[in-house]
């Protein structure tokens, strides 16, 4: 994470703009999951996409919503691995009897 979290802030710092306020990345998520949301319903939904629309990959959508995810991260001064820890400790300590284990 460390990684793309730095090449992302790379990417951004070539622009004297920066990064968006924290307000219009989380709006630009909402914008991104709701794409997102769309393809997803198009592939396995009952939604089929009209002929005129154009061909998006789920993989793509998947990385925008990445993409300013980190940005917002980033802006925030937050290192998403040790974020993604502090959520694996609670699903592995609160949450760790929630579901049915598979039996080895």
């Amino acid at each position: 994470m460390k990684d793309l979290q730095k090449e992302v802030d790379d990417y951004i710092g070539q622009f004297k703009e920066g990064y968006f306020s924290p307000l219009a990345m989380m709006a630009r998520i909402t914008e991104e999951v709701g794409e997102l949301a769309r393809e997803i319903n198009h592939s396995y939904g009952e939604k089929p996409k009209k002929s005129s629309e154009e061909e998006k990959k789920i993989e793509e959508e998947i990385g925008d919503v990445l993409f300013v995810l980190i940005c917002l991260a980033n802006s925030l001064h937050i290192d998403l691995e040790q974020a993604h820890n502090l959520v694996m400790e609670k699903f592995n300590t609160r949450d760790k009897d929630r579901w049915t284990r598979k039996e080895n």
